[in-house]
C-alpha cells in the first residue's frame, strides 16, 4: 500500500527541532572555546527562583560536582533536558552533585523556575543575574557542562553528548562525553577528551548600548525585526526566542550576528538563481549589513519616536485570524516510549458540517503539543469515505501540512482550494514520544474566500516509492514525473524527503521539448521544510512535464543518517525515506461558475 506522509525527526523537538528554524538556532563552537580546564572554582552563592542561597560548600562531601549552564529558550537546551535527567539518576548515587546556572539576561526567577517545572528538573536551578559566575567558569553557551572534582577544580568543558549539531540531530549520540568524564574523574583519572565543542546558544549576556548611533533600534532594526524575523519569534512560534522589544534585540545581539555572519538566519533554502518566491524570507545585502553595523556600535536604542507601530499578529496563528478552527475532539494520550517501529500514524475524523461548498483562501495547521507532535497533515474528503483509502490518493485532498518550517497554506485572490458541502477533514497525526508520557489535541484553522474564486487551487504530490538506496551511497539520485494534461497555473512547491535527502530540483519540460529549472534546493534540511510559493504563477502549457530529481546521502558522512549500512525505501518513518515533491496549481480551463 502507498502511504503519503511527512515524517519528522526528534530534532522537532528543537523549536520546536522543534520546534527551527531548529538547526539554525546554535551553533559549534570548538573554534571559540578558551580553556578553563585545571582552573580552580572558589566558592560561590547564587539564589534559587525560591530566594534560597545555594553554594558549592553546600556540597562538600561530594566526590564531583556537575555544573550546568542552561537556558530556557535554546532548543539544543530544551531537548537535552530528559538526558539531563538520566544522567543525574545515574551519577547521584555515586557522590556526583548536578547545579543548573542560568545566566541569561532576560530570563527571569519567574522564568526559570517555570522551566523547571516544566521539566521536572530534579536538582537546584540558580540565577546568575550579572553573568559573574558564567565568567568565572568561562561558559559561553546553553546548554555547556563543567565537571569539578573534590578539590572544585574544572576537570571537564563541553557538551552533554554529541547527539545535536549544526543541521543534524543523530538518533542517539555516538559519545555520552558528560557521563565518560564523571566515569574518568571518579576513577581518579586524567579526562581522556577534557573539553568538547558545545552545541547550543550563547547565553545572553546584558549589553550597555551606546547613547546614539548611524544605526538604531528605533529608526532600522525594528523594521527589519518587523519583517523578517517576529513572524517566527515570538511567543508560541517555533523561534525559540522572541524579538518583539529593544531589550530581546539587544540581549540576544551576539546570536543574531552569529547567524548573520554564518548566513543560517533567516532560514531561506531555495537557490536564488531559479524562480521568484512571495515568501521569501531572505534579507537584503543592505539590511544584513545594518543589523551588524547597529551590533558593531554595541546596539544603540534611539529615538522612541522613530519607531514603526508594533506589528500585529492573530494570537498564535501565522494566517491571521482563522475564520473556523477545527480541533482534534478528544486528546490522545502519547506514551513515555515509542515502540521499535515508532508510534503508528493516528487519524482523526472531524465532520466540518458546512451546509454548503467552502472555499478556503488560507489555512494553518497547529500542533496542541509541540514536543511530542512530528507533524500534521490535514486532508479534505467527503462524508463516508474512510481515512484508510483516502490517504492512498497520495497529494489528493491535501488542505495543509504542519512541520518545523515554513508551511501554511496561503492563495492568491481568486483562487482557493474547496471543502465539500459536509466534507470531512481528517488529521494525520505523527508522534514523537519524548521519554515523558504525554497529551495532543491539534488544530487547523481557515481563512475563508471572501468572494467565490475563478479557479480551484489543487495539490498534486509528484512521487517516486519505488526505490533502493544502496548503503553508504552518498550521492543516489531518484527522479519523478507528472505530466499536466490540461493547461494550469503552477503556484508553488513543497519538496520533500527524510533525513538522507541532500538537494532537491523541480525541471518543466514543454511540449516543444525545451526544459527549464524552475527552482532548486541546494542543500535540503529536513529541518525546516518550506512551502516556496512562486512571486508570479507559472503557466504550464497543457503536455507540459514537471520532473523532479532528488539526491539522497546514506553515507556514513551524514550525521543525520540513522544507519548508513542498510539499504533504504519508501516508508513513513525517518529512519525510511520518501521522495515527494509537491505542487499546487489551478487548471485554467476549469473556472468555477
Amino acid at each position: 500500500m502507498r502511504r503519503t506522509g511527512i515524517s519528522f525527526s526528534s530534532l522537532y523537538l528543537l523549536a520546536v527541532v522543534s520546534n527551527f528554524f531548529i538547526a539554525s538556532a546554535y551553533a559549534d563552537s570548538k573554534d571559540s572555546v578558551t580553556s578553563s580546564i585545571g582552573n580552580p572554582i572558589a566558592d560561590f552563592s547564587l539564589k534559587d527562583s525560591a530566594g534560597k542561597a545555594w553554594s558549592l560548600a553546600d556540597f562538600k562531601n561530594k566526590k564531583a560536582i556537575v555544573v550546568l549552564f542552561l537556558g530556557t529558550e535554546c532548543p539544543i537546551n530544551n531537548a537535552s533536558m530528559p538526558k539531563l535527567l538520566v544522567i543525574d539518576r545515574e551519577y547521584s548515587p555515586k557522590g556526583v552533585q548536578f547545579l543548573a546556572i542560568n545566566a541569561n539576561h532576560l530570563d527571569t526567577h519567574e522564568r526559570v523556575a517555570a522551566h523547571a517545572k516544566k521539566n521536572d528538573l530534579s536538582f537546584p536551578v540558580l540565577k546568575d543575574p550579572d553573568q559573574t559566575i558564567a565568567d568565572r567558569f568561562g561558559a559561553s553557551r546553553t546548554p555547556e557542562a563543567f565537571v569539578l572534582d573534590a578539590e572544585r577544580r574544572i576537570r571537564y568543558q563541553g557538551r552533554i553528548d554529541d547527539q545535536f549539531g549544526i543541521g543534524f540531530a543523530r538518533p542517539k549520540p555516538t559519545r555520552r562525553d558528560l557521563a565518560l568524564a564523571l566515569d574518568e574523574v571518579l576513577a581518579g583519572k586524567p579526562v581522556s577528551q577534557a573539553i568538547t565543542p558545545v552545541a547550543g546558544c550563547l547565553i545572553a549576556r546584558k549589553v550597555i548600548p551606546k547613547a546614539e548611533g548611524q544605526v538604531t533600534y528605533t529608526k532600522n532594526v525594528s523594521r527589519i525585526l518587523q519583517n523578517k524575523c517576529q513572524e517566527c519569534h515570538r511567543p508560541g512560534q517555533i523561534g525559540p526566542m522572541p524579538l518583539l522589544t529593544y531589550e530581546d534585540a539587544s540581549s540576544w545581539s551576539a546570536t543574531i550576528r552569529e547567524v548573520l555572519e554564518q548566513n543560517r538566519m533567516p532560514p531561506w533554502h531555495a537557490d536564488p538563481r531559479f524562480g521568484k518566491f512571495e515568501n521569501n524570507r531572505g534579507l537584503a545585502a543592505e539590511d544584513r549589513a545594518a543589523l551588524l553595523a547597529w551590533i558593531d556600535q554595541d546596539c544603540p536604542k534611539g529615538d522612541a519616536a522613530d519607531l514603526p507601530p508594533p506589528r500585529e499578529f492573530a494570537d498564535g496563528w501565522r494566517i491571521g485570524k482563522p475564520d473556523a478552527v477545527f480541533t482534534m475532539k478528544e486528546e490522545f494520550k502519547v506514551p513515555a516510549k515509542a515502540p521499535a517501529r515508532g508510534v503508528p500514524y493516528q487519524y482523526f475524523i472531524i465532520p466540518t458540517n458546512f451546509p454548503e461548498d467552502r472555499w478556503v483562501q488560507a489555512a494553518e495547521a497547529k500542533a496542541g503539543n509541540r514536543s511530542v507532535v512530528h507533524h500534521i497533515i490535514v486532508y479534505v474528503t467527503e462524508a463516508g469515505k474512510r481515512p484508510e483509502n483516502f490517504e492512498d490518493r497520495i497529494g489528493n485532498g491535501f488542505l495543509v501540512g504542519e512541520a518545523p518550517g515554513d508551511m501554511p497554506a496561503v492563495f492568491r485572490p481568486g483562487m482557493a482550494k474547496r471543502i465539500p458541502k459536509g466534507g470531512l477533514l481528517v488529521f494525520q497525526m505523527h508522534y514523537t514520544p519524548n521519554g515523558v508520557e504525554q497529551t495532543d489535541r491539534s488544530s487547523v484553522g481557515m481563512i475563508f474566500a471572501k468572494e467565490p474564486p475563478k479557479l480551484e487551487v489543487r495539490t498534486r504530490a509528484i512521487s517516486q516509492n519505488r526505490f533502493a538506496i544502496p548503503p553508504g551511497d552518498a550521492n543516489h539520485m531518484v527522479v519523478s514525473t507528472s505530466t499536466f494534461r490540461e493547461e494550469a497555473l503552477l503556484l508553488s512547491f513543497l519538496p520533500h524527503m527524510h533525513l538522507r535527502g541532500k538537494s532537491f530540483t523541480y525541471k518543466l519540460i514543454l511540449p516543444d521539448g525545451k526544459q527549464e529549472t524552475l527552482m532548486a534546493v541546494p542543500r535540503y534540511d529536513f529541518n525546516w521544510q518550506s512551502n516556496y510559493r512562486l512571486e508570479k504563477p507559472l503557466v504550464l502549457p497543457k503536455g507540459s512535464r514537471i520532473e523532479c530529481t532528488a539526491f539522497f546521502d546514506n553515507s556514513p558522512g551524514n550525521p543525520n543518517n540513522p544507519d548508513p549500512t542498510k539499504e533504504v525505501r519508501w516508508g513513513d518513518q525517518t529512519w525510511q525515506e520518501m521522495m515527494i515533491g509537491f505542487v499546487d496549481y489551478a487548471y485554467t480551463k476549469s473556472e468555477i461558475k
